[in-house]
């Protein structure tokens, strides 16, 4: 890459943003990528996010936000108020979509009406750049909820002005097992979709709003390398992988970074201990501090491994049901934590785990970020053996906190784990993985962490180590986004 880019305007579209609101891994890239483009280029990079105006969003926060604009959006035979409000953080500018009908629901997702909810938001995107007269270079959408920008800038607005069709388009699939799909009979009355475009729209006998973006999007990315591989396969493309194999030329993967100013051990204000890869002895009064906190046994030399997760099969969970009770019986030592809500099965299972193992299993059915935290300080052992992972972020928040990983190789997980193993340079490695969606493999995984843990101190120090300087920043990340940029 060139020292001197060529300066660029890029806005990021997505239903969620951090620290705002978000539910997952996609408000936290929504979040942190646009701050480390910003940080790394500067003025070479006029970094812009937009999502809608939730009534999760602190009041005190939308009472700082300056209005814009205000207009009305069409959408089929509707026409619907809009208000564009703005706040600017970390150098980025951050739009939010006001209508309080489609965004003033509680939780983000899950109502009847999300296909008409995303597409008038995709809809205010777009007028956005008339009313403010801002058009970016790079419009990146991301996930199926923004799909309908890409859609709609390639088939309509592009059509209207010569500065909408300048705009490329970038499209991520942060998850690629939620499509955004819908009957026909809303193609029109919904979407507003001309009929001449039912042939884009069509996949596998619906509308299909992730397979429309990939067509029309000048370029496709994932969440890392190894998922933009695997989502060209049946076993993990929820029968994408016909469209993507026809566009493969155009889709690649970029490994996601966490925000290591946030997750920071050195200067966490949430744990009770600070401490760092040179020092960590604050790491093991994180341990003692949890477990008097929880009624536990008090022992740093006790070994403790965790999950922080949704409770779910594809999470792994599964598996980790088929092998913890065993672990926990043949390693009397050992003590277990839990945070996460999901499938009911699950959350019985751990709960009835904390009854049978009352001095040494916790199980919290709950999210709780700031809990999560405490976990990641005073945990050992870190288990997320998911059966499909597109990018993940627990295990590099994991290793940032010096608590080993014990992860399945795919996606992500594979992307930023690399196994464990000494040679005649050294310890390599900073966590154990394996390959096989095996109860017995991941047993084996989690044994051979409990058997350094306890019989080779010094090597697990090594290890710990290892986790503890591990580079998961944006930063990388951030550089290969703005070279992919500048190429199209």
């Amino acid at each position: 890459m060139s020292e001197k880019l060529t300066p660029k305007k890029i806005l990021f579209v997505g239903a969620e943003v951090m620290p705002f609101a978000a539910t997952g891994g996609l408000g936290d890239v929504m979040g942190s990528l646009p701050a480390a483009l910003r940080a790394k280029y500067g003025e070479d990079a006029d970094v812009r996010v937009i999502c809608p105006l939730y009534d999760k969003i602190p009041p005190a926060t939308v009472a700082a936000m300056k209005t814009e604009a205000v207009f009305n959006v069409k959408l089929a035979w509707r026409n619907q108020y809009c208000g564009i409000r703005s706040i600017v953080k970390d150098d980025v500018t951050f739009y939010f979509v006001d209508n309080e009908y489609y965004f003033k629901r509680g939780a983000l997702y899950g109502h009847f009406d999300d296909g008409e909810r995303y597409a008038f938001f995709c809809r205010a995107v777009l007028d956005m750049m008339e009313q403010l007269d801002y058009f970016p270079d790079i419009l990146h959408a991301n996930d199926w909820q923004s799909a309908l920008s890409v859609v709609y800038l390639k088939t309509e607005y592009g059509c209207r002005r010569s500065e909408y069709a300048a705009i490329k388009t970038v499209f991520t699939i942060h998850n690629i097992e939620y499509q955004g799909q819908y009957d026909f009979a809303l193609l029109q009355d919904v979407f507003d979709i001309r009929p001449e475009f039912y042939t884009l729209m069509a996949y596998d006998g619906c509308i299909n709003l992730a397979k429309a973006a990939v067509e029309c999007a000048d370029r496709v990315t994932t969440v890392s390398p190894t998922y933009a591989q695997e989502i060209m396969t049946p076993t993990y493309s929820h029968r994408l992988h016909f469209i993507l194999a026809r566009y493969s030329r155009k889709v690649s993967g970029i490994l996601n970074g966490i925000d290591q100013v946030y997750y920071n051990p050195a200067a966490d204000s949430e744990i009770p201990y600070c401490f760092s890869a040179e020092d960590v002895s604050g790491k093991a009064q994180d341990k003692l501090a949890f477990q008097r906190e929880y009624d536990l046994p008090e022992d740093a030399d006790a070994p403790m491994m965790a999950v922080i997760s949704r409770l779910a099969s594809h999470k792994g969970v599964d598996i980790i049901a088929g092998m913890l009770r065993h672990v926990l019986e043949t390693h009397p030592k050992a003590q277990f934590v839990v945070l996460g809500t999901g499938e009911a099965q699950f959350e019985s299972y751990f709960r009835q785990l904390e009854q049978d193992f009352p001095r040494r299993v916790r199980a919290f059915i709950t999210y709780n970020r700031a809990l999560s935290k405490k976990i990641y300080a005073a945990a050992d052992i870190f288990l997320m053996p998911s059966r499909s992972e597109p990018c993940g972020l627990s295990q590099m928040i994991a290793c940032r906190y010096g608590t080993i990983p014990v992860v399945r190789e795919t996606g992500g997980l594979y992307d930023s784990i690399k196994p464990y193993f000494e040679d005649e340079n050294g310890p390599h490695g900073n966590g154990f993985t394996f390959a096989n969606y095996e109860a017995s493999e991941l047993e084996e995984r989690v044994c051979a962490a409990l058997a350094l843990y306890e019989h080779e101190p010094e090597k697990f120090a090594a290890l710990r180590y290892r986790a503890l300087t591990s580079d998961f920043s944006w930063d990388a990340s951030a550089e290969k986004y703005m070279e992919m940029y500048q190429n199209m």
